[in-house]
């Protein structure tokens, strides 16, 4: 089934410029193309009218990348259950609706041009201490060191975590507490992530405070528009591993 959409998309040239909502109508757009192999075609057709073609963030296309973060029609990363931006498919919209698309809003991941957003507040986070330091060499074996299979999903549940900003922009503070308690949790919870887990998360903590973060303040809308679910429990985690350190 062919469809008839308008796609009302935010333009801003750059960070320092305003931008504003630009309206593009196009038909004979399959029900089955995702909303980004759309954007692929109005950007084919303004590149062929000599205009500027719209900048998004996009890798993986498979819900993996975390780059592809968007407000469609004011659902973070638009209809759906917990799914990103990349999988929206145009048979979510009826034939003949408007479709608004906008980036991410939160002043810590600052518009760079129209939907690209800047996510480097979050890489320094985990700059800041989500990693564990290992000699290098050959890897050890993957049974080297035994983990309990309930210890295991907990940490893999954290790891989950893709970075994408969803929780970031819906929640009315800009924190990043979900976030960071992820990218705590999954290593505190796992054998190799325990010699430095004091040093983690006093560092991530006190990096996502000096971004300029907002304070958490247990909404839950962050879990809600999750892509990968991440529970709230991950941020009880972190609050009590970084008040374990400093009362230490």
């Amino acid at each position: 089934m062919t469809m008839k959409l308008t796609f009302k998309i935010w333009r801003q040239p750059r960070a320092e410029r305003k931008g504003t909502f630009v309206s593009y109508s196009m038909d004979n757009l399959h029900q089955d193309m995702s909303l980004f192999e759309a954007m692929d075609v109005l950007n084919d057709e303004l590149l062929k009218k000599g205009e500027d073609t719209i900048e998004f963030d996009h890798d993986c296309r498979e819900g993996i990348c975390g780059q592809c973060g968007l407000w469609i029609n004011g659902e973070a990363h638009g209809p759906g259950s917990h799914n990103t931006s990349c999988q929206v498919y145009l048979r979510s919209f009826a034939n003949g609706q408007e479709i608004t698309i906008e980036p991410f809003r939160a002043k810590n991941m600052p518009i760079k041009k129209d939907l690209k957003i800047d996510r480097s507040a979050m890489d320094r986070i985990i700059a800041a201490g989500g990693y564990i330091s290992v000699n290098t060499g050959q890897a050890p074996d993957a049974n080297a060191i035994p983990i309990p299979s309930g210890q295991a999903e907990e940490a893999l549940d954290a790891a989950s975590c893709i970075g994408c900003g969803a929780c970031i922009a819906s929640c009315k503070n800009a924190s990043a507490a979900l976030f960071t308690g992820a990218k705590v949790s999954h290593l505190v919870g796992l054998p190799q992530g325990k010699p430095e887990a004091k040093s983690r998360v006093k560092k991530m903590v006190q990096a996502m405070d000096s971004e300029g973060f907002g304070a958490c303040s247990f909404t839950g809308a962050c879990e809600a528009v999750c892509p990968q679910e991440i529970s709230i429990v991950e941020i009880v985690r972190m609050n009590s591993e970084y008040i374990r350190t400093i009362l230490d």
